[in-house]
């Protein structure tokens, strides 16, 4: 073979890319050590198969057959399982495993995911078929493989039990090692019709645990469902908790400040009429009660504003663009207040933008512009700045972008050099 063609990556592979060659290449010993095996597992197999089977009938009739039937679903896993690290010998390339992992679960959770899922299903059904179908045609290759390899060998065996005539076969005997070597030639030819014939063995059954035993596109549709299903729960949680600390931050800590600043204040009346460094400190402190109790504000309004809240998106927006250095001219009209994940999702982006825009575009001006298009929220944050900006430089933009993913949305920035900068939020709502 020239350098320049490709190598074989498989048995199946080998076989069919150059037949009359095949006998002679690696894989054959490997096609053979294979069904070896399978010669092995099958009769085993089909002997656990039986008594599960057996015992779990035998015992439902008294009602405590049901964890010997379970376990005789679940055992195609163990089996897929050396399977797929047998077919590493003719199949270099790995047959991923279909089954999700279960970090942290418990014995029973994992049990209830394994039944619910379609791939321990067939994996049943191939551990049927190799006990059975593939197991039989395993154990009629190997008997044709050894009989091959006596019949090659028959000449050692006549010159070593001479001068005893040797029965090969019935009917027919060998009284010397030349009379045997027509029974060598038979084994010749059988050893190369068991080359092709593990060669298509092989290939049979690797095609057959691919088909069962790899994953499908509906295992890993179920998986990224679930996974989806995860995310959000985890944001559902993220929300209430986030409800929890802005409850505990207004009614606690901005109570008990204001109550403070209150007391101050009546201790700097009573103070009113003596000299002193404690009219001084006490006026001191209630300033600083007072700044405290409006960083407090600020925090609880970054959290999550009332405004948004109350009066929407359109709202809580107008208010950041009062307040904000650069001059912003807000423009969202939306028919009607959306679902509060994309409120959410869409306030922290334009915020997220805006503060970035303040920080390092050196704008002099910027437009947001929002509306609801075929069902979908599409907002455009645009500043006159000097672009450049990079979006996987910002952890900001980066969180943002993993939570509008998790609404199967989209966040798109655009900033060439010199400018403008857009970003564009696009959110089904």
């Amino acid at each position: 073979m020239n350098e320049g063609e490709r190598q074989p990556t498989s048995a199946r592979d080998a076989l069919w890319s150059d037949p009359l060659r095949f006998p002679f290449t690696r894989w054959v010993p490997r096609c053979w050590v294979y069904l070896l095996g399978s010669a092995l597992l099958g009769p085993l197999l089909l002997a656990v198969l039986a008594v599960l089977l057996v015992l779990g009938l035998g015992l439902w009739v008294v009602g405590v057959g049901l964890p010997v039937l379970l376990g005789l679903a679940l055992v195609g896993i163990p089996t897929a399982a050396v399977t797929r690290w047998r077919l590493r010998l003719v199949e270099p390339l790995p047959l991923p495993d279909p089954h999700r992992s279960l970090p942290g679960a418990g014995r029973r959770a994992r049990i209830r995911t394994r039944l619910r899922e379609r791939a321990t299903w067939r994996e049943l059904a191939h551990a049927a078929l190799a006990s059975t179908v593939l197991g039989a045609a395993a154990l009629g290759f190997t008997a044709l493989l050894v009989c091959s390899g006596l019949y090659v060998l028959s000449p050692l065996v006549v010159w070593a039990l001479a001068p005893e005539t040797v029965m090969l076969i019935p009917g027919h005997a060998a009284p010397g090692p030349l009379e045997a070597l027509p029974f060598s030639a038979a084994g010749l030819a059988g050893l190369l019709l068991c080359a092709y014939a593990g060669g298509l063995l092989t290939s049979a059954e690797v095609a057959l645990a691919r088909f069962l035993l790899g994953p499908r596109e509906d295992d890993l549709g179920r998986q990224v469902l679930e996974l989806t299903r995860s995310r959000a729960r985890l944001a559902d949680a993220f929300e209430a908790e986030r409800r929890r600390i802005e409850r505990d931050l207004h009614d606690g800590a901005q109570q008990q400040l204001v109550a403070l600043s209150m007391t101050l204040g009546l201790a700097e009346y009573e103070l009113r009429d003596q000299e002193g460094r404690a009219v001084d400190l006490v006026t001191r402190a209630r300033g600083e009660a007072r700044q405290a109790l409006e960083q407090l504000r600020e925090l609880v309004r970054g959290i999550h504003p009332q405004v948004l809240t109350d009066h929407g998106l359109a709202a809580a927006v107008a208010e950041v663009a009062l307040r904000h250095p650069i001059p912003v001219a807000a423009d969202i009209v939306l028919p009607e207040r959306l679902p509060a994940p994309v409120e959410t999702t869409a306030y922290f982006t334009v915020t997220e933008a805006l503060t970035n825009a303040a920080k390092h575009s050196g704008a002099t001006a910027i437009t947001v512009h929002g509306r609801v298009e075929r069902g979908r929220l599409v907002v455009r944050v645009t500043d006159d700045g000097r672009g450049g900006a990079d979006p996987a430089a910002g952890a900001g933009l980066a969180g943002l972008a993993d939570r509008v993913a998790l609404l199967k949305g989209r966040l798109m920035v655009t900033s060439p050099t010199g400018g403008p900068t857009t970003l564009r939020l696009e959110v089904p709502c």
